[in-house]
């Protein structure tokens, strides 16, 4: 039976169908399974859970969907649900591999550090010496003040795993906690010793030599390998962009802003430092602009409206300024620097009266403050102190001027580690450099700002004027994830071309079509296959339909083989030699066949470039690429993927050229490159 069948069924919920067929129904039943965990391999995570309530629905005495759902939910940040989730596989059944550990993960993000300490010792009596649960116990020892038991089960898991960076990492911050930065020092050695791609243990050691050594440059060189291994993380910019700060690189520090900015619009704090940077730098509309930024975030951060308050002054908004000021002295009556500035906007206001009043209440707090020796000690030591950046909770008004870094924070610093098979894009695992993806025909796209869709094509706007779907079809590479509300409404698309199909209604061509469109977006990639291959026979001549049963048979091998992974199976007989060989002749195939069809079609060519990179026949795939580019000379995936094929074959200036070009029209990973090959 097939998968369109199984859906129907399922949403439906015509039980009786199952009940009449046993056998069927479990062989169904564990299609929806793998479908599931499909999703969830590819990060689909919303579509995974999806599928898992309705194989629990189906098979509530199944513990597998219960611990997949939990995975699920756990990359949601749900982390109530994902608790009760693992509990419930466990009710089902206790020895199930993995899911003490899934559910110690759970509580200790949850800050349940004794129910974390139980999952990770009944989870250590089905195996012992798992290294994953050893290194989270003594995180989870660690948070809850267990010091000598954090110690004994760090030295546990090196003993066991020598090897093992992520232990050394941890039991770094164990000893940062514990005063002893010479062996913390002498763990992150050790850490990128054993492996020297890991970004973290840069950037802990980067700071450490900011901290405690005040070895700016050694720290500047740590944070730059930090960022090359790891160029998405916004944290990773802004730590850097306080080191370049210490070492008077303002300009520096702006661009790392500029970018962690980019990675992570939400963040207050880099709103916030670039204000004061561009402040330094005389750039003082731009920090207003930042300053207002925070404000509108946080309307009561008054060191922001503080800053704001001296900038008006300074490009002569004295009003604004003003306003500003009187905000901040409402909340700090006795600041009297603030009172000072006060007087000088009333002044240069025209309110003389008014900026002699405040100078006289100024000068009396001043006077006032000179006998509280809590205020004259804060005052000594802001004076002393060469620290030129405060703590995130520290709000002292007087501190405004300098940057702002975040606590330090034991949990965070201790972030429990859960890797599984289950998370994560299998083809993106131990890969550093990958192709930008295959072009498809869809309703959706993920927005990207730096990369504005431009895709066009004369096929697709005369498909698209016929109106036949729910929604305007576009050419992506970049899918988006689905809603839950669309994930319900393609589950009944599917449904309703079924009938109309069954029923022979209307056009059977697009009611394939648009079926095959609902079931790729449900990842039922095999069923999509069918029914695209249906489109093919009614319409030999249609292009756009060559075009997608390729990009689809390039998704079901990839699904292929993410489902042998999760079963470890290391060979199948899909997955053959001679299969994938045959698999990749047909999409071959197919392009070719769309380009005969519409030879300015450049997504053909592009996609096909790609598979000739797969097969390593670069010199055809750097002619198609080549074709793709000159169709659409804006085209950076093609200027991207075309360098790596030069890279390959050893055209070094070629690659580097593309990259580049690829980097200007919004590919960022193409910088990363580009800076490693210069490293």
């Amino acid at each position: 039976m097939s998968m369109k069948r199984t859906l129907l069924y399922i949403l439906l919920s015509i039980t009786c169908c199952f009940a009449a067929t046993p056998a069927v129904a479990q062989i169904n039943t564990e299609r929806v399974m793998n479908i599931g965990r499909n999703a969830l391999q590819f990060e689909d995570y919303v579509l995974s859970i999806q599928y898992f309530n309705q194989v629990i629905k189906f098979k509530p005495y199944w513990a597998d969907p219960y611990y997949y759902r939990a995975v699920a939910k756990l990359s949601l940040d749900d982390l109530k649900g994902a608790e009760e989730d693992a509990t419930a596989c466990i009710e089902r059944n206790p020895y199930f591999n993995n899911v003490f550990y899934l559910r110690g993960v759970v509580r200790q993000q949850m800050q349940n550090y004794s129910g974390a300490i139980e999952d990770y010792l009944e989870g250590l009596k089905h195996s012992p010496s798992n290294r994953d649960l050893l290194n989270n116990l003594a995180i989870a020892y660690t948070q809850s003040e267990q010091y000598d038991a954090a110690l004994a089960s760090y030295n546990e898991v090196i003993s066991n795993y020598p090897s093992y960076a992520p232990a050394y990492l941890t039991r770094g911050q164990f000893h940062i906690i514990q005063g002893d930065t010479l062996a913390a020092r002498a763990d992150y050695d050790k850490a990128i010793e054993l492996n020297k791609n890991i970004s973290e243990a840069y950037e802990l050691r980067a700071m450490l030599r900011v901290k405690y050594d005040n070895d700016y440059q050694g720290a500047l060189q740590d944070m730059n390998d930090a960022v090359r291994l790891n160029p998405k993380r916004a944290e990773t910019y802004i730590n850097r962009a306080l080191i370049r700060y210490y070492t008077y690189d303002l300009r520096g520090a702006m661009a790392d802003y500029d970018y962690a900015q980019q990675l992570d619009p939400s963040s207050i704090m880099i709103y916030y430092n670039r204000g004061l940077l561009r402040a330094q730098v005389g750039e003082r509309n731009r920090a207003i602009e930042d300053f207002t930024e925070v404000i509108k975030r946080e309307p009561h951060n008054y060191m922001a409206i503080l800053n704001r308050a001296i900038l008006y002054d300074l490009i002569g908004l004295y009003s604004e300024a003003i306003a500003d000021f009187d905000a901040v002295l409402e909340v700090y009556p006795e600041y009297a620097e603030a009172m000072f500035s006060r007087s000088e906007s009333k002044r240069k206001n025209g309110d003389i009266k008014g900026g002699e009043k405040d100078f006289t209440a100024a000068m009396k707090l001043q006077e006032a403050q000179k006998n509280n020796p809590e205020l004259v000690a804060q005052a000594s030591e802001k004076a002393s102190d060469n620290i030129r950046a405060r703590q995130e909770s520290d709000k002292n008004i007087s501190k405004y001027d300098r940057l702002m870094v975040a606590d330090e924070d034991l949990a965070k610093a201790f972030e429990p580690k859960y890797e599984s098979k289950v998370r994560g894009r299998v083809q993106d695992r131990n890969v550093t450099v990958s192709l930008q993806p295959m072009y498809l025909l869809s309703y959706y796209e993920r927005p990207n700002e730096l990369r504005p869709s431009n895709a066009f094509a004369n096929e697709l706007d005369r498909l698209n004027e016929q109106r036949a779907f729910a929604h305007q079809l576009v050419i992506t590479n970049e899918e988006a994830v689905l809603e839950p509300t669309q994930i319900t409404e393609h589950f009944a698309s599917a449904i309703a071309y079924g009938k109309a199909i069954d029923e022979q209604k209307q056009n059977t061509i697009l009611n394939h079509l648009g079926r095959s469109l609902d079931l790729m977006l449900l990842q039922d990639y095999s069923d999509a296959i069918d029914d695209i291959e249906k489109v093919i026979e009614q319409s030999p001549n249609f292009m756009l339909a060559y075009f997608q049963r390729a990009a689809l048979r390039y998704k079901n091998l990839e699904y292929m083989r993410a489902e042998a992974a999760l079963k470890n199976e290391t060979s199948t007989p899909q997955l053959s030699r001679e299969n994938v060989r045959i698999q990749y002749n047909l999409m071959l195939q197919d392009l070719t066949r769309a380009i005969e069809l519409s030879p300015r079609f450049e997504y053909a060519y592009y996609n096909r470039a790609n598979l000739y990179f797969v097969l390593e026949n670069i010199d055809e795939a750097i002619a198609d690429y080549n074709e793709a580019i000159r169709l659409q000379p804006d085209m950076a995936n093609a200027y991207f993927n075309r360098g790596l094929a030069h890279l390959k074959a050893g055209n070094e200036a070629q690659g580097r050229e593309d990259l580049s070009r690829a980097g200007e029209l919004g590919v960022m990973a193409a910088y990363n490159i580009l800076k490693r090959m210069g490293e």
